[in-house]
């Protein structure tokens, strides 16, 4: 499957783009650049979050080549480009967060390090900066250090539409009895981005949110509704040792996180107080931004590189 362009999202230059086998054979997509600007720094490997694709992050790969970067990344099982499990291909399933690590670990064997230079560096949103955070704790990571966009911790209890407790009660009795292949209460098979731009939890930035939704109406099978019961089971399982008190002291990576105020997604409280315990990172809270900072308008994104390039020693004025 190729990368889709678009005129106002074209592909940028140069991408080696394919599929990779995972651990069970599921097709995984990949795509992979080289810096546009010396001096080379080193590879970003960049990681979306649940239901994103790799055409949605081609303005942020752009910038990232500009400050010496190679780019590698890929697309989650079971969303974008990579193969899916279910029937309906718009239901976003995996059975168990593991499955993900599973995925990181096969990226980087067999994509990374082969053709991509170090040093590495993650840049992970939401789902995919929780999956870095389970790597980061972890001996042996590739990573000398990550940078996460509001990383899936929690949930916004606005977003469940229930007590939480009550939630993950009803997802596990649910999977059990054999419903871990259905909708959550209320999913349906449309796309964030096929939803109306007022009042959408995601970003504030009219232009960036109809050239995602440009995406999507241009190739509808990058597209992914709601999650299945036994895709928010796996969540609340990953997620609950993630907000016990000792969890941060334990990462070893170095990590900048950043809580996006108005996020109705995931929880910035709980972002907040993992990062304030951590002994090895540091995080910053941009008030006014919505869930996806990176898409978000110019101001923040202006904020976030300017924190970027002063963590890595990157040099901003090139960018």
């Amino acid at each position: 499957m190729t990368l889709v362009s678009l005129a106002k999202n074209p592909v940028p230059g140069g991408a080696v783009a394919g599929h990779f086998k995972s651990f069970d054979g599921t097709h995984l997509r990949f795509s992979r650049w080289t810096a546009t600007r010396g001096p080379r720094r080193g590879t970003v490997c960049l990681f979306g979050g649940r239901g994103e694709y790799i055409e949605k992050y081609f303005e942020v790969i752009a910038d990232l080549r500009r400050r010496g970067f190679a780019v590698a990344t890929m697309d989650w099982r079971g969303q974008g480009g990579s193969e899916r499990e279910l029937a309906n291909q718009r239901k976003g399933h995996v059975w168990d967060f593991a499955e993900y690590d599973k995925d990181l670990a096969r990226f980087m064997k067999d994509i990374v390090l082969p053709d991509c230079p170090p040093p590495f560096v993650a840049l992970a949103h939401s789902m995919g900066a929780h999956i870095l955070i389970r790597n980061a704790v972890r001996p042996g990571s590739w990573f000398e250090r990550m940078i996460l966009t509001a990383p899936m911790i929690a949930f916004h209890d606005s977003k469940v539409g229930m007590p939480q407790g009550l939630a993950r009660a009803y997802v596990e009795a649910a999977t059990i009895l054999g419903a871990g292949r259905t909708y959550i209460p209320g999913g349906t098979d449309e796309a964030w981005e096929q939803t109306d731009f007022e009042g959408n939890p995601l970003s504030s930035d009219r232009e960036r949110w109809a050239r995602n939704k440009a995406i999507i109406d241009a190739a509808p099978y990058l597209g992914l509704g709601s999650p299945t019961v036994a895709w928010v089971r796996a969540a609340y399982r990953s997620m609950a040792p993630m907000t016990m008190p000792d969890y941060p002291g334990s990462v070893r990576v170095p990590l900048l996180i950043f809580t996006a105020g108005k996020d109705s997604i995931v929880s910035p409280k709980a972002i907040e107080e993992f990062g304030s315990r951590l002994k090895v990172g540091s995080h910053l809270l941009f008030p006014g931004a919505r869930h996806e900072i990176l898409h978000e308008v110019d101001l923040v994104r202006m904020r976030f590189w300017a924190a970027f390039d002063a963590y890595l020693g990157t040099n901003e004025a090139a960018a």
